[in-house]
């Protein structure tokens, strides 16, 4: 992480230029809409008619694209794109705030599109209902004039990043994790020389299992607005040419010590020119994963369902934390948390003399398990597929899912 650390903003740094054009008139509709806008000086009927002419295209409709999309549009932004190839789900709404009760099993799209709809009729919505790949994103980001970058896993992000540099767009990051949470703005053709990338703060992705999702790890609510919030903020700024942005500096938010504070970022003298897209799951070792690629590595729920029925003589072993273990647990199982295992402190305690079945939430952990008792010689050991949260769709639909 190329990054030096202050907590001042470089004196020299001053506004980038506007990102866009102005349109060239707002309604009496819009007037009244936005006069909180048009009675700030750096903003005014221009800055509201830039905001009016952009196009932003926001990756993910989840906990940072819900308050992001939902104030861009408030604020004006005439179109935006929402790339989601997903469904509402009821452990969205803890967070995920575009999306209410009766969306859940509805496509997120759609439900974020018709939030869009009550808060701001003006704006123009358009749906990318997929996932976004490297065969179509440099087309996809050269129609919009920002990106703002809402995914939460780090082959995505890499795309993401590297797809803005070959079409030449700004772009806004945000991360978020349990009580934490982190934002920037990446240009690599920035108008003032300022030029940086994602690859710059994170030349490399860290290893597969090291960094678990929001999903697997869990994240305080309320911090995706406020995270979200100042993705939007950014992106405002960028479009009107106000202020100074993120982008040279990481702003870093610990939500529980209420602190803000904030590095800057320097060019990697030796990073490597992108040039094209990759393959992003091989780049952050998803596909190199021992655990996943091994020959009967896999046990379905259906499967384990039968053998422990059977009484067949298995070792049931959880590799989530404690405080998923409250929550659900399979009967017979032993709690054995997988940092446990990568440290290799509690290899000792797993019995050899019958076969090994490990699990987590979705499967994410126990194959990282799995590749670490296959390195320690533990030769019939497979995990569950689709985790607990696959063991309680099919075998016990009265399990609580988290």
């Amino acid at each position: 992480m190329a990054t030096t650390g202050t907590s001042q903003m470089p004196p020299s740094q001053t506004p980038l230029p506007p990102l866009v054009e102005p349109a060239a008139e707002l309604t009496r509709a819009e007037v009244a809409r936005y006069s909180r806008h048009l009675i700030i000086p750096d903003i005014g009927m221009t800055g509201q008619r830039r905001l009016k002419n952009a196009r932003v295209l926001v990756i993910g409709a989840g906990g940072l694209g819900s308050p992001a999309l939902l104030y861009l549009a408030a604020a004006g932004v005439g179109t935006l794109g929402i790339v989601e190839f997903d469904d509402v789900e009821e452990s969205n709404l803890q967070r995920q705030v575009i999306h209410g009760q009766s969306d859940v099993g509805r496509s997120k799209a759609a439900s974020a599109r018709d939030s869009i709809a009550e808060i701001n009729p003006f704006v123009t919505v358009e749906l990318h209902e997929h996932r976004l790949e490297a065969d179509h994103a440099v087309a996809l980001f050269e129609r919009y004039d920002l990106i703002v970058d809402g995914t939460d896993n780090f082959a995505t992000r890499y795309l993401v990043n590297d797809a803005a540099v070959l079409a030449r767009k700004p772009y806004v990051w945000g991360s978020i994790y349990r009580f934490e949470g982190q934002a920037s703005v990446f240009w690599e053709d920035a108008p003032d020389g300022r030029g940086l990338n994602y690859r710059d703060l994170y030349p490399q992705a860290p290893p597969p299992g090291t960094v678990p999702s929001c999903a697997e790890g869990g994240v305080l609510g309320i911090l995706c607005a406020s995270v979200g919030s100042i993705m939007g903020t950014e992106a405002v700024k960028l479009i009107t040419g106000i202020g100074q942005t993120l982008l040279g500096r990481l702003m870093m938010y610990d939500a529980l010590a209420m602190e803000y504070r904030t590095i800057r970022i320097r060019k990697d003298p030796e990073a490597e020119p992108i040039t094209e897209l990759v393959d992003y799951e091989a780049f952050c070792g998803i596909v190199a994963d021992e655990g996943a690629t091994t020959t009967g590595s896999e046990i379905d729920a259906a499967e384990l369902g039968r053998l422990l029925d059977a009484g067949e003589p298995i070792a049931l072993i959880d590799v989530r934390e404690p405080v998923e273990w409250d929550i659900v647990h399979i009967d017979g199982a032993t709690l054995i948390p997988l940092g446990e295992l990568v440290s290799g402190e509690a290899l000792a305690a797993l019995p050899q003399d019958r076969p090994t079945v490990l699990y987590c939430k979705t499967g994410i952990r126990s194959a990282e398990a799995l590749a670490v008792l296959r390195r320690a010689g533990f030769a019939d050991a497979r995990h569950l597929r689709g985790g607990i949260t696959e063991w309680a769709r099919q075998t016990d639909p009265s399990m609580p899912v988290y």
